[in-house]
């Protein structure tokens, strides 16, 4: 083993969150170093949909508008659809004058992320995992692409990776989610009509759902989320066979043909077990000056995929930590605590509304009820999509006049 390197930031993961957070903190004049396990990108399980507001957080990041506009394709709403032929379409604010929601080409965006980091000074390790973390001394073991190991000791380490995050299992606030156990399966599909634009859609299942959303390259991507329920045929059967059955279910609308569920697989099925997590802490301080951690993206907890925006607020969680970061000295303890209590205020209205949905989803006539309801009724629409959207506070969502308004006959 070599000899320890010091450095001042180290971000473990270099997927949206780490790399956006890397692109603040490089501009700023600071030294960060980005440790991404995989050697280059591959498609792994993540979200594609996003509205206005992570569109608008990728600008901020300082990356290009033409780049943005190569790796994503305008999606004029969200169509949701129950097994009872309920449905409403979500625009996020696009019908009143707003841009419209977007599918991401992951395949682009992320390796467009971590070059902005680079471009902005960050050192960008890639094929580097870490194997140990000690919080307490702030040094990381890594294992390079050669399987090299070596030891890495920083003031600040940040947690990027994802929902089985190895810092935020050394700092011991990793937790269950309160949810039953549900697996995701995500995949890409080839798709015939490339260039007309077309909604997103979020098809209820028996014990799961199905997002569809169009993105850029001639494909569809297609996530699925299922419950326990559906463990049987997964074992009998496999994901394949599983999400193909599905998926060419799926019934067709007057504005989507939907071909595409028979086109072309493009890519391997990516699954996520178990799909939730939640944490105690977002951010601790060691007890030496100036030294923590924290933690961004999903691996400051993750609930569940159907409200989305989970772009987003990796987007939002980089922007609170940057700053966070950025303060130097002993207040820089004061900062990370401030940083947890900014996230939990930022998004605990989100999760609260995320919790409600779940609750609906897990019974069908009680979701198909406030359906019919949310599809006759505009003005609760058009908050549930800006809501739903993170373009005005969730905490709207949860007003008992709007639920009123939701659930009244």
């Amino acid at each position: 083993m070599t000899a320890t390197e010091r450095v001042e930031v180290v971000v473990v993961g270099g997927g949206p969150a780490g790399a956006a957070l890397a692109a603040h903190l490089a501009r700023a004049g600071r030294e960060v170093v980005v440790l991404e396990r995989a050697p280059r990108w591959r498609w792994r399980a993540g979200g594609v949909f996003a509205s206005p507001a992570a569109v608008a957080a990728l600008g901020r990041t300082g990356l290009d508008e033409a780049t943005v506009r190569a790796v994503a394709r305008p999606i004029p709403a969200m169509r949701v659809e129950t097994p009872r032929g309920a449905t409403f379409r979500l625009t996020y604010g696009a019908d009143e004058g707003g841009e419209p929601a977007v599918g991401f080409d992951r395949s682009r965006l992320d390796p467009a992320l971590l070059e902005l980091a680079g471009e902005a000074g960050a050192d960008v390790r890639p094929g580097v995992a870490v194997v140990e973390a000690s919080l307490d001394v702030g040094e990381l073991t890594t294992r390079g692409p050669d399987g090299t190991l070596a030891r890495l000791r920083a003031s600040v380490i940040v947690g990027a990776d994802g929902l089985r995050s190895v810092v935020a299992r050394a700092a011991a606030v990793a937790r269950p989610a309160r949810l039953a156990p549900r697996v995701a399966l995500t995949f890409h599909l080839e798709d015939p009509e490339p260039v007309a634009p077309r909604d997103a859609r979020m098809c209820v299942l028996r014990d799961g759902y199905v997002g569809i959303a169009p993105v850029p390259g001639g494909r569809v991507n297609v996530g699925i989320v299922l419950g326990g329920t559906w463990r049987p045929a997964l074992a009998a059967n496999g994901a394949e066979a599983v999400a193909r059955s599905i998926v060419e279910a799926i019934p067709p609308t007057a504005d989507d043909p939907a071909a595409w569920r028979f086109g072309r697989r493009c890519d391997s099925i990516a699954g996520a077990w178990p799909l939730g997590h939640r944490v105690t802490r977002r951010a601790g301080a060691t007890g030496q000056r100036g030294q923590g951690w924290l933690l961004i993206g999903d691996a400051a907890g993750f609930l569940d995929p159907f409200t989305g925006e989970g772009l987003h607020r990796a987007l939002a969680s980089a922007e609170l930590a940057a700053r966070a970061i950025s303060v130097d000295g002993s207040r820089r303890h004061e900062a990370l605590a401030a940083y947890d209590r900014a996230m939990q205020r930022r998004f605990l209205a989100k999760d609260a509304v995320s919790w409600l949905v779940q609750a609906f989803l897990a019974r069908p006539q009680l979701f198909e009820y406030a359906a019919r309801r949310v599809a006759s009724r505009a003005s609760v629409r058009a908050t549930m999509g800006l809501v739903m959207g993170d373009l005005v506070p969730a905490g709207r969502a949860l007003d008992p006049r709007y639920l009123a308004a939701l659930l009244a006959p």
